[in-house]
């Protein structure tokens, strides 16, 4: 049993640990109180994710319905940003994200990552035609 306390769980999760506690308070959140404090077995929150077994598709079950597969073609660290250029079948696509997400999620060339896309609205435009 590889059990967690709430700070351990919050840099798990990438929550903060008030948020852990509340969660866990309101029984969202797999976990024991033990005295003051909670502890939380990795098990139960990587079920609770999802992480054991992945979904039929292999993918992320989550809420966003643009999602696309790629590799990591290139990544950029550039004091608090990271460039990641992803490699979608013959497209390219770029994402600005922060250090420490990329740090978090141990992005590296070659892997196999989904993009998701989340906007309210797409806006396209093109230059004048001359007439």
């Amino acid at each position: 049993m590889d059990l967690l306390n709430t700070d351990d769980a919050a840099s798990y999760l990438h929550l903060n640990p008030k948020r852990i506690q509340a969660l866990a308070r309101s029984g969202r959140l797999p976990g024991r109180r033990v005295g003051r404090k909670w502890l939380f077995d990795r098990r139960d929150l990587d079920r609770m994710l999802g992480s054991e077994g992945e979904s039929e598709r292999g993918g992320l079950d989550i809420s966003a319905r643009n999602q696309l597969r790629g590799t990591v073609a290139s990544l950029t660290l550039d004091g608090i940003m990271a460039e990641v250029r992803l490699r979608i079948g013959e497209q390219e696509l770029v994402s600005i994200i922060t250090r420490g997400a990329a740090e978090r999620l141990r992005l590296a060339v070659g892997d196999e990552v989904v993009a998701v896309i989340k906007s309210t609205e797409v806006m396209i435009g093109k230059g004048a035609t001359p007439t």
